[in-house]
């Protein structure tokens, strides 16, 4: 009778849990849809026996390509493990190419360890708790899953690669501008969050830099990039993905202005050259 109700046990508790994780703590866009997805898309980058990292986004990445831009779908009541690959922003783009990388990269093809990896790049020490464990600016993001093992920052290996040292405190500067702040307990954890960023320094390669075709070849194809702005209180304003076009790196992103996830018709050093308040960009390569 105890093994007949210990192995009903191990049955049950999938449903309810997803590596500490519960089934009520997703918020899923069409869980049916979603989930069927998910799992089709794994399947097939599995079986391509990818060798890298950056082939396994590169390829996952154009599955997405046409699909609309939908600002804030992150935001909420109440902080929810937000799984939408039916509408996406260039973060939420982003997180969802190297989750669904991430996993095959460790051979699994099951849309629960899409979740469970889809947790680990988006929350501080990958552990859902709350709205200020979202690690909302893409510094603490780098910086968190840099430590974790998850990805590696090459921005100072590159030819000429310069360094900014900014104050990061965009966020309670705005504080209107995100309705969880009006709660005074968030406010204080997002601001003792943006302390560890006072003078942050962190490095970049300049969009003057990357006129040189010589620093545009350290760039590979599914690399992840952060552009950097000149906006106060603020490190980054858009990410995507590189891209080769005819061997030029371009980028891949969701875009506000298209409305979509696209490759963009401009080379990535003519794109930030076309935009004011962009100063640069980071890379970041995921390492499994």
């Amino acid at each position: 009778m105890k093994q007949t109700f210990l192995h009903l046990l191990l049955y049950i508790i999938p449903f309810f849990s997803i590596h500490g994780i519960t089934l009520d703590e997703i918020n899923f866009y069409n869980k049916a849809s979603d989930t069927a997805k998910i799992t089709e898309i794994l399947k097939e980058t599995y079986a391509q026996n990818l060798n890298t990292p950056n082939q396994r986004i590169s390829f996952i990445a154009k599955k997405f390509l046409g699909l609309p831009y939908v600002a804030h779908t992150l935001e909420g009541n109440i902080e929810m493990l937000t799984v939408n690959i039916d509408q996406l922003d260039c973060t939420t783009f982003v997180e969802t190419v190297i989750a669904m990388a991430y996993t095959v990269g460790e051979g699994r093809t099951s849309w629960r360890d899409y979740v469970h990896n889809l947790e680990q790049i988006r929350y501080r020490g990958g552990d859902l708790d709350g709205y200020s464990s979202r690690l909302h600016y893409i510094s603490d993001w780098i910086t968190d899953n840099q430590y974790r093992g998850n990805i590696t920052e090459v921005s100072a290996e590159f030819p000429d690669a310069s360094h900014k040292i900014k104050t990061i405190d965009f966020m309670t500067s705005h504080r209107k501008s995100y309705k969880a702040l009006s709660d005074s307990i968030e406010f204080q954890k997002i601001k003792n969050i943006e302390i560890g960023y006072h003078n942050h320094r962190f490095p970049y390669i300049k969009t003057a830099s990357l006129r040189n075709k010589l620093v545009r070849k350290y760039l590979q194809e599914g690399d992840i990039i952060a552009l950097c702005t000149n906006i106060d209180g603020l490190d980054v304003s858009h990410m995507g993905l590189i891209t080769m076009v005819n061997g030029v790196p371009h980028l891949m992103h969701a875009s506000m202005k298209a409305m979509k996830v696209i490759i963009d018709p401009l080379p990535i050093h003519k794109y930030l050259q076309n935009s004011k308040s962009l100063i640069g960009i980071r890379v970041i390569r995921l390492k499994h």
